[in-house]
Order: C-alpha cells, then sequence, then structure tokens
C-alpha cells in the first residue's frame, strides 16, 4: 500500500537564489542582519541585502575566473560567517557546490577532489590546508598541478578587509571577488523555463555507500526548491496560527556543519526562505550551545540523537535558561522515546515535545516529519511531507546474490520492510554514477532508503533499522566497505568486516577481525591494530565500539559478507556485557 502526503502544495519554478532573494536587484532589508558571527554578533553580521551582494561579488569573480555553468566548487572548512556567502556566491555563478567534511583524512579528501573532478578548491588555512596540500600532492602529476592552481585559502577575514596574505604558498580568496558595483550588476540564472530548476545540479553531497567509498549525491535546484517549501510547510504554514506566530519570534542557532544536508536545508534554505536570523558557530560544543541558547534567545533547536542524550544527562544543563526554546526536533539517526522525555523535563511539564524526522541526502534533507501541534508520544518519524508519497517493500534475501525486483512486493500497516519513497526532493542521482543510481532509483521514480521500517493504522512511519551496511556515527555517515579495507591494511589482519554497534544510545563502529596464521589474539594485537587503523580514519570512523576476535566471518556463497548476522551478534555481546558489568556491581 502506497503511504500518500495528505496535503498537495504547488511549488515555484525557480532557481534557489531566485526563491531566497527574488530578482538580482529588488531592494532588500538592510537594517538588521539574518546571518551572525555569533562570538561578535553586534559587529559581524550580513543582512539580507549584504548577504546577497556578496554572494553576488563572488560569482562574478568566479565566472571572470573560468567558473563555467556546472563546474564544480570543493570547499574543505568549517563554519563561518562567509560560508553561506561561499555556498550562495557557487550557486549564482552557476556552479555545483560540495563540501567535505573539515575532519576528512588525506585519502578521504583526496577520493572527493578526485570524484568532482572541481574547477576550484576553497580550503581553510591551518590543519586543514595541511590536509588538502597533502591531498593534492597524492595524485598524479596533471592532476596535481591543475587543483594546485585554483586552490584558495577561504575564512571570513575578508568581511574586515580583502587585504590579507596567502597561507602556505597558495592564495587568499579576496582575489577572487568582484567590485561592489560588478556584483550590484550581476544576473543569476533564474531557470524559470521548463523543466530548467529540474535539470541544473546545484549541489554535491557526498553521502557513504555500501559497497565502497562515499557517492556524490546530485541535488538540483528543483529539489532544494520543493524541500524548503515542503519543510516550511509542512513544520508550520499547514497551520496559519502557528505559522504567524512562529513567524514572528524565530531564531536559529546553527552548529550543525554547513557541508552536511541537514545544516544547508535548514540554515541557508529554509531560515533565509522565512527571513529568521541564523546564529553560526564554528563547530559544535555543548556548553557554548547552551550559552548561546540563553544570550541569543533562541527558539528552534534542530538536534542529533547524541546532542539530546547530552542535553538529558549533562550536569551543566540545568544551569542554563533554555525557556526561549519553543521547538526541539531531532534526525540523522533513532532517538528513543525515553530519552526524549528525559529532555523534555527541562522544561515545565507539558511545555516541550521533541518531535523527530526522517531524511536522506539522498531526498535532499527531509521526507518524512511531524505536523505543528500535533503531539509525539512515541518514536515515530511522523508523516510524509507534502507531495511526497513512501510504501514498504518486502525486504530482499540477504543470502541471495542478486536482488531481484520482481521479487518484491507492498507491505501494509504495522509491517516491517524495505522504505521505499518518492517525492520532487529525490535526488536526480549518483554523480557519474549510473550503476549505483540504477540499483537505488526505480524506472517509476521510487526511492529504495535501505532502511528498514513500518507504518501504524494512522499512517505513521517507523524507522526499525537500516538495511543498508551504513554505520551513523553523531549523524554522520560511515561505509562499512571502507572500514573493511583499512582493517585489511593492518599488520596480521586476514580478513574483517565492520558493523555498527549500539552502546548507551549512540552507534559506533565495531570491527570483527580474522588474524593471520600465527597472530596472537590479545589485548597488544588489538591494540596495535587500532593504532594502524586510526591514522587513516577520521575520528567518528575509528572503532569505538571495540575490535572483536573470530575464527571466520559469516558469509553467503560467493562471499558477500552477511552484515546482519554480525550486527545481531554485536548487539549480543554488548548486551552480555552490560549484564555482566551490572552483577559485578551489585556484588
Amino acid at each position: 500500500m502506497v503511504v500518500k502526503s495528505k496535503y498537495s502544495i504547488g511549488f515555484p519554478k525557480c532557481s534557489l537564489p531566485t526563491l531566497i532573494f527574488g530578482s538580482p536587484h529588488e531592494p532588500l532589508p538592510n537594517d538588521k542582519g539574518c546571518l551572525f558571527d555569533h562570538l561578535h554578533p553586534e559587529t559581524r553580521f550580513l543582512s539580507r541585502h549584504t548577504y546577497r551582494l556578496w554572494a553576488q561579488r563572488l560569482a562574478a569573480g568566479l565566472r571572470a575566473a573560468g567558473l563555467q555553468r556546472g563546474d564544480r566548487v570543493i570547499v574543505f572548512s568549517t563554519n563561518h560567517l562567509f560560508y553561506p556567502v561561499i555556498f550562495m556566491g557557487v550557486v549564482m555563478a552557476g556552479g555545483i557546490f560540495s563540501g567535505c567534511n573539515p575532519t576528512y583524512s588525506r585519502q578521504e579528501l583526496a577520493h572527493q577532489i578526485r570524484d568532482a573532478d572541481p574547477t576550484f578548491v576553497f580550503t581553510q588555512g591551518g590543519e586543514p590546508l595541511r590536509v588538502c596540500r597533502e591531498a593534492i600532492k597524492s595524485m598524479a602529476a596533471e592532476h596535481r598541478a591543475r587543483f594546485e592552481r585554483r586552490t584558495f585559502v577561504v575564512d571570513d577575514r575578508i568581511f574586515d578587509s580583502l587585504d590579507h596574505p596567502g597561507e602556505q604558498g597558495l592564495p587568499y580568496w579576496s582575489s577572487l571577488f568582484a567590485s561592489e558595483a560588478e556584483g550590484s550588476r550581476f544576473v543569476w540564472d533564474s531557470l524559470t523555463g521548463p523543466n530548467e530548476a529540474a535539470d541544473t545540479t546545484l549541489a554535491l553531497n557526498y553521502s557513504s555507500g555500501t559497497t565502497g567509498l562515499s557517492k556524490g549525491v546530485e541535488v538540483t535546484h528543483k529539489n532544494y526548491v520543493c524541500n524548503i517549501i515542503q519543510y516550511d510547510y509542512h513544520s508550520s504554514a499547514c497551520d496559519p496560527i502557528y505559522d504567524a506566530e512562529s513567524k514572528r519570534i524565530q531564531k536559529f542557532l546553527c552548529f550543525l556543519p554547513l557541508y552536511h544536508a541537514m545544516a544547508q536545508m535548514l540554515f541557508l534554505g529554509v531560515a533565509q526562505y522565512r527571513s529568521v536570523p541564523v546564529y553560526i558557530m564554528e563547530k559544535f560544543d555543548f556548553l557554548t550551545v547552551l550559552q548561546n541558547v540563553e544570550k541569543f534567545r533562541i527558539t528552534d533547536l534542530v538536534l542529533v540523537p547524541p546532542v539530546v542524550v547530552m542535553l538529558a544527562k549533562h550536569p551543566e544543563t540545568k544551569k542554563f535558561d533554555l525557556s526561549s526554546v519553543v521547538r526541539l526536533a531531532s534526525g540523522a539517526a533513532p532517538l528513543s522515546r525515553e530519552v526524549s522525555e528525559e529532555a523534555e523535563n527541562l522544561w515545565p511539564k507539558g511545555v516541550m515535545n521533541i518531535i523527530q524526522g526522517w531524511g536522506m541526502t539522498e531526498v535532499t534533507c527531509a521526507l518524512l516529519g511531524w505536523e505543528p501541534n500535533v503531539i509525539s508520544t512515541d518514536n515515530s518519524v511522523g508523516w510524509p511531507n507534502p507531495n511526497s508519497e513512501c510504501k514498504i517493500m518486502t525486504l530482499p534475501d540477504e543470502a541471495a546474490d542478486s536482488d531481484d525486483l520482481s521479487t518484491r512486493r507492498e507491505l501494509g500497516a504495522n509491517q516491517s520492510g524495505e522504505l521505499w519513497v518518492r517525492g520532487p526532493q529525490v535526488m536526480r542521482g549518483y554523480w557519474r554514477n549510473p550503476k549505483a543510481t540504477a540499483q537505488t532509483l526505480t524506472p517509476d521514480g521510487w526511492l529504495r532508503t535501505g532502511d528498514i521500517a513500518y507504518y501504524d493504522d494512522q499512517g505513521k512511519f517507523y524507522i526499525a533499522g537500516r538495511l543498508k551496511e551504513l554505520i551513523k556515527v553523531k549523524g554522520l555517515q560511515v561505509a562499512p566497505a571502507e572500514l573493511d579495507g583499512v582493517c585489511l591494511e593492518c599488520d596480521g589482519v586476514a580478513d574483517a568486516a565492520a558493523v555498527g554497534v549500539t552502546i548507551d544510545n549512540q552507534e559506533h563502529p565495531r570491527a570483527y577481525i580474522v588474524l593471520k596464521q600465527g597472530v596472537p589474539a590479545t589485548k597488544a594485537t588489538a591494540e596495535k591494530i587500532a593504532a594502524q587503523s586510526n591514522a587513516k580514519l577520521s575520528q567518528h570512523k575509528r572503532f569505538t565500539g571495540g575490535i572483536v576476535f573470530v575464527e571466520t566471518l559469516p558469509k553467503n556463497p560467493s562471499g558477500k559478507i552477511l552484515r546482519r548476522l554480525l550486527r545481531d551478534q554485536a548487539q549480543k555481546e554488548v548486551q552480555a556485557e552490560q549484564s555482566n558489568r551490572k552483577v559485578k556491581a551489585s556484588l
């Protein structure tokens, strides 16, 4: 059975800059800020007028420097006041924005640069610049020379002056900005013609796959525009009374990374569309988040489950005034209702109701969510957003060598299976990867999410697990196949498989390793493997769930690892370990 949204709405046919700013030249407010540096909000902020003008100046400069429509721009940086300018400037120029996790290792960054094949690389100074230079040096000579000529150091010092030196032999990005006069004359593509917005890619947001390194998800102008309108309508506009009140008082705090689809949609999309001020933090720090909520009277918080856990359990939380928060949502991974209720108790009874939503990079950001003023009493992720539809399909046979779609059938209410979704926010496909696209998108437009879910008699959806092998660590995706490869490069390892294991409501990577003959299965061996793998992995990809030695790994006849069996084994092991600790504590 297909479950459709009860809302059907219209969407403007235009580019993202047109949705956010209207025309390139119409008057915009210049007397109040829309983007603020949280450290110096009184002096370092952008109004809607100056935000558009800075982005136009960058767009004009990029075009003059050789950027063509459809060219990619890689951005390797933490959040800062001018990160939105980079995003919007690239998009206005007709380019394709592609953000990177600023904690990437050399190998991880080199993969995204090779795959996206950018015309420009923007990197923050300091450690990101060091990693970026190493990544470029690891490439073949012809690629290395090209990328070195088109790599610039970026940050928000440009707000104060264009006159800053480069770093480590690379130029500062001020040379890419056109003058104010040239910027004010710049006209971006409105994309109002038939299918123009649907056929024009806006961003490559990289999503870890189940069979190797991350893949570039092609998100179009239509995808972004529709998802912004959907999110806006479903979260508030379908209730006119709530909508008017929320627009009057809303303030957002951005500590989620702006290279991530969720942060882009909320803070560069929805907030700008609704003219909601956004206070930008460089990176997440829990106590600083609490301080900023109190200082700026933040009204809306969008969190990931580990932060909700901290909110509920951190001893410092109750020292801060969080009374301004009227809406708190969680996404990126499942959250138990018990943890939600514990966090809700920070407010007077009945004041706060934490809701969950569901989305993925392949649906731009969001596809399932809650309506305003509907109380969540369980761990549901809500209903389909406007113009979206979902269905639950029988699971494929993991022991089989191929997934024959003809054997899959639709399921009804309260039956678990794979969640398939369809809507105008579904991606165009994977960048230069038709095979992966065909494996994920059906000919009639259904996206196979790889998540195990079900819906109840009211049409509310629940995420029960993941058919995909992805591990989600604090909202970040980790591909087990990549971790397998890193383990296999370690001394003494004959075979390896990584899975996610939930410990204290958070998912952690756990490695199951078959050692070579003669290598002892000791603590020292595990520590050596951990040290060698840590040197090649970002912090969130490391084996915080443990390293376990086994005699063999479960596989099907063709050699495919049966990870579901390992996940079940891992969870039983963790439960046993926790039970043993409780017994010892009671003695």
